[in-house]
């Protein structure tokens, strides 16, 4: 296994998606990530990957593909059959710390919610959670802010940098998540400039599925990655998330003035 830093961005490339299935069945947050991701993996020009574990699960990778995964990394083993937190979280952040992408998607299901912090405290890097809208690319995100957003033209104009850490940083290349915040009344939009991977759990429903093509999911290269799992890694029982998001190096993009209004100005 290759050396593993998270603060070496430059080290890590490709989006990924967590794709959760269950009883051999897909789950319909993982089309939507898939396709959301697409967008996000040709703004960044890097590959699209998708994340399937469990047993006897390879047959489900052209689906996935449909909607626009250029690879799947595929992890069997019968101790992944039936979702186990210390199982997943286990085989993720070793797959991870091998391959290292730079974005990893996670639906907010209830076994997203609890896979998501876990993977984030291993891997000593950031997660966004409930995120209900993603950009990174700079003209698509000042788009969405003119329409969902209070802020005014010229301050939406000069956010393509912002101050980490004390020094100025370009934020071109960084995901931007967006999730509500202070109950629902304002929207937040948050990055994770000084860690990878950038991870974010989505909540359900509220990416759009692209159309599948069958041409995309016959020309998918599935790749299994080497991993180690034993009784011992797999013993813990699957529980929900009781604790906040792991906030390891995340940065809310110009501070509390840069929170989107709904339903009046703040």
């Amino acid at each position: 296994m290759s050396e593993f830093n998270s603060a070496d961005i430059g080290a890590f490339k490709d989006v990924w998606v967590f794709c959760e299935q269950r009883e051999g069945k897909l789950m319909p947050t993982d089309f939507e990530l898939i396709s959301k991701g697409r967008d996000l993996a040709d703004e960044l020009g890097v590959n699209l990957c998708g994340l399937l574990l469990g047993e006897n699960v390879e047959g489900l990778a052209k689906e996935l593909a449909g909607y626009g995964a250029d690879k799947i990394y595929v992890c069997e083993h019968p101790l992944l059959k039936v979702y186990t937190t210390d199982a997943y979280a286990k085989v993720i952040c070793d797959v991870i710390r091998d391959l290292k992408p730079e974005a990893f998607l996670i639906g907010a299901t209830n076994i997203g919610r609890d896979l998501g912090p876990r993977c984030a405290a291993r891997l000593h890097t950031g997660l966004c959670a409930d995120c209900t809208h993603l950009d990174v690319d700079m003209p698509k995100y000042r788009s969405f802010l003119t329409k969902a957003s209070t802020l005014a033209p010229e301050k939406i104009e000069k956010l393509a940098t912002t101050i980490v850490m004390g020094e100025k940083h370009d934020v071109s290349r960084d995901l931007k998540m967006t999730r509500p915040a202070f109950g629902g009344h304002l929207m937040a939009s948050i990055i994770c400039p000084r860690f990878r991977p950038c991870m974010a759990t989505v909540r359900p429903g509220v990416m759009k599925k692209k159309p599948f093509d069958q041409a995309k999911a016959d020309a998918v290269e599935i790749i299994k990655p080497a991993f180690e799992l034993s009784e011992a890694d797999g013993s813990g029982e699957g529980r929900q998330e009781t604790g906040g998001p792991h906030r390891r190096g995340l940065h809310r993009l110009r501070g509390p003035r840069h929170l989107q209004g709904r339903g009046g100005r703040h």
